[in-house]
This record gives structure tokens, C-alpha cells and sequence, in this order.
């Protein structure tokens, strides 16, 4: 089985980049999952991207920290499985941060949690996706999508999890880190990367963001409209275990 791991997708630039990549390569995967927690400018998903992104051949898409900034997310995540938001909120909050497909005779299990470090204060991502892994079969895959700011954090999840879960993918930073590794049959990479304008503010206009950071004025930030580059992560599994593990950038035309 081979499955791709799209990188955060960071609004129209973002979405345009998949879009043509997906054109082009989609067949060359069993299973597509996709961060889209910054398709909405930059702040959440709507209904719109969440059905765009399907009809170009997503099969899951993960969320993060921008989960909640847009109100038609609530229902989306209660209709369907194929959006996940972290596993470790509290109980009670809507939707899944788990859900499990078949693909032919194949089954893959697609889990996000979030880290703690210089982020929202949330249940433990350890305990959360050690209480997810007990029982499953481990010839099954497991993908980990971990949203998380701190790299050290993001180190000891791998620590925690290799040999337990197919692959370890980071995500949140933004910024595509260069050591992708295979540990104990576990792929892992510390951050993905951005779908998106790489020539920006990780997404935004630098202007907006050079007026508040620099010089203190109030400005609201707007998501840059420079051509695009995939981030992503292929990863060939059998058996539930990492075989290979390629690193993509791949620039719109």
C-alpha cells in the first residue's frame, strides 16, 4: 500500500497546488490524507473546500488548531469520518479523531492528536493515542498526523510510537523538515510542510504580518496569492510496517 500525506493546505494557493498535483499523480497512491486546517484563508475549512478536496481524490483530511474557526465545521465533523479533528479534546467535543477505512484487502487506521508545548492546554497526546492502538491488529497501517509546535515533542512521540504505528507525519510549523526516517518499521518526518505559497509569512502577505510583528500597528493578515508548492510525504506500507519513505516538493505550473 502506498499512501500520500498532503501538508498543511494553506487557502486558494494551496488548494490550486493539489488540485494539479492530484491531476497528475493520483493514481500512483492507494490513499490520499490531506492537513486542510488552514483551507479557509489560512482559518479552518467550509463545507466548499471539504467537497473540493474529495472530488480531487482526498480520502481524509485532519485538522488541528484552527479546527473550530469556522461554524459550519461542528456539523461536517459530525456527518462524516473522513474529517478528523484532534483525538485528544476533551470528551463530548463533535467528531472523530480516529476513524478506520478498507482499502480492498487492506485496512488503514487515520488518527490526528495534538501537542501541548506553546499550544492549547489539552488532554495527553501519549495517553490518547496509546488508549486508539490497543487492540488494533498489527498488520494493519496506522497513520499519525501530529499537530504540534515543539520539536522535542514531536521526537518523543516518535520515541513513544516506533514500531507501533506506520508512520509519525508532524505537521502545524509550516515549514518542511529534511529528516525523514524509517525507526523500528515507523516512518516518520518532524514537519511535512505547507501546501501553499512558500514565498510568504508560512501563508501570509508579509506586509500584514511585517506591520504587527516589526512595527506594532494593528493589521489583519491575508493569505498570500503566489503560486503554490505540494509538501507532502509518500509512504509504501505492508503488513503495517514502513518499507519506504519519499519526501516531495512539488512547484505549480
Amino acid at each position: 500500500m502506498k499512501i500520500l500525506f498532503i501538508g498543511d493546505i494553506f487557502a486558494r494557493s494551496g488548494l490550486s497546488v493539489t488540485k494539479q498535483y492530484l491531476a497528475k499523480y493520483h493514481s500512483d497512491y492507494d490513499f490520499v490524507i490531506a492537513n486542510a486546517e488552514n483551507c479557509a484563508g489560512g482559518f479552518g475549512i467550509t463545507r466548499k473546500h471539504f467537497e473540493q478536496l474529495l472530488d480531487m481524490g482526498v480520502d481524509v483530511m485532519t485538522l488541528g488548531n484552527h479546527t473550530w474557526d469556522q461554524q459550519e465545521v461542528y456539523q461536517l465533523l459530525e456527518e462524516s469520518p473522513r474529517l478528523i479533528r484532534p483525538l485528544n479534546y476533551p470528551p463530548g467535543v463533535p467528531g472523530l479523531g480516529f476513524a478506520s477505512f478498507q482499502i480492498e484487502d487492506a485496512r488503514i487506521h487515520v488518527v490526528q492528536i495534538m501537542g501541548r508545548i506553546f499550544m492549547d492546554a489539552l488532554d495527553c497526546p501519549f495517553r490518547a493515542i496509546d488508549s486508539v492502538l490497543e487492540g488494533l491488529p498489527k498488520q494493519d497501517a496506522v497513520i499519525v498526523d501530529f499537530h504540534a509546535e515543539a520539536t522535542s515533542e514531536k521526537k518523543l512521540m516518535l520515541f513513544h510510537l516506533a514500531g507501533r504505528v506506520s508512520a509519525l507525519i508532524g505537521t502545524h510549523t509550516h515549514v518542511q523538515t529534511a529528516d525523514e526516517v524509517i525507526k523500528n518499521g515507523t516512518a516518520y518526518i518532524t514537519d511535512v510542510g505547507m501546501t501553499g505559497p512558500q514565498d510568504s509569512s508560512i501563508g501570509m502577505n508579509y506586509d500584514e504580518v511585517y506591520k504587527r510583528i516589526v512595527q506594532k500597528l494593528p493589521s489583519r493578515y491575508k493569505a498570500s496569492e503566489q503560486l503554490g508548492t505540494l509538501c507532502g510525504l509518500a509512504v509504501d506500507i505492508e503488513q503495517g510496517r514502513a518499507k519506504q519513505i519519499e519526501r516531495i516538493q512539488w512547484r505549480a505550473e
